[in-house]
């Protein structure tokens, strides 16, 4: 495909992130191509790629960030978008500004080391929060710390449980990851501080 972003996927689960994606692609809401998806270990999700003709890595543990930069390269990835990727990710300098990850709340809040899956949406209802959401980041060496691009909020029901509350957060992620992603491989990101200012797309 020409003219359009090569996209590599880094995850470590069931891999809806990465079928999120891929239907924004074939909708065409997203100009890019997924060129690469690397786990960190044997799962759903690797087999979700094999089955979209996809070319899987398997990294176990945390990959430095030569070993990272090489494999993007090999790739020739120009964008990375981290999809229940459940390791620190040690950013090569190349890709500053270049990696996305989604987070099931409304960061800075609920954010961390320990926090993803339905720990956080049972930190959320715990602390007894009226609205939760998603984030979606660029991605540094913390966790859940890169400057922030686009959050969708929604209500927390007092009727929730972790696992309907992270249903309801999934679907405002399916919109707000690939209008994220859209917006910087298309350039539209700017930055005031830490503050992102994303223009308008055409």
């Amino acid at each position: 495909m020409a003219g359009v972003a090569r996209l590599g996927v880094m995850l470590s689960g069931a891999g809806r992130t990465l079928v999120n994606l891929a239907g924004a692609i074939a909708r065409r809401q997203l100009r890019a191509q997924i060129a690469v998806v690397i786990a960190s270990r044997p799962c759903a999700g690797c087999d979700r790629a094999r089955e979209r003709g996809l070319p899987v890595v398997i990294e176990p543990g945390e990959i430095p960030a030569p070993r990272l930069a090489a494999l993007l390269a090999e790739h020739q990835i120009g964008f990375v978008a981290l999809a229940g990727y459940l390791r620190l990710v040690h950013v090569p300098p190349a890709f500053q500004g270049r990696m996305l990850n989604v987070h099931p709340a409304l960061l800075p809040a609920f954010g961390g080391p320990g926090m993803h899956g339905l720990a956080v949406h049972r930190a959320v209802i715990q602390a007894g929060c009226k609205i939760t959401g998603c984030t979606v980041h660029l991605v540094d060496d913390r966790y859940d710390s890169g400057p922030i691009l686009v959050q969708r909020a929604c209500r927390v029901l007092d009727t929730d449980t972790p696992e309907s509350l992270a249903a309801r957060v999934c679907e405002e992620e399916c919109r707000a990851y690939p209008a994220a992603l859209a917006a910087l491989v298309e350039g539209r990101v700017s930055f005031i501080g830490r503050r992102a200012v994303i223009a308008a797309g055409e």
